[in-house]
């Protein structure tokens, strides 16, 4: 199963969307700086996860979560 993520930063105002296969090492690389992207604002806490089935499910609706009515369906604004 391909997992569809949202992280967002304890300290700043940043959000990242992102898939993986396996969301506990992904965020734990994310939390621990191996990530370039995403290094200056953790810590993150999940704020949404949504499973496929297969990787190209995942990564349309991955591609639409990071427009900007797909960030605002996240955070729910």
């Amino acid at each position: 199963m391909i997992t569809v993520y949202a992280i967002s930063s304890k300290v700043k105002k940043y959000v990242y969307v992102g898939l993986t296969s396996n969301l506990e090492d992904r965020l734990n690389r994310h939390n621990s700086g191996y990530e370039r992207t995403t290094r200056p604002y953790r810590p993150f806490d999940v704020i949404f996860t949504k499973g496929f089935s297969t990787r190209l499910e995942a990564r349309e609706f991955e591609k639409y979560l990071k427009t900007t009515t797909g960030k605002r369906k996240i955070l729910g604004t």
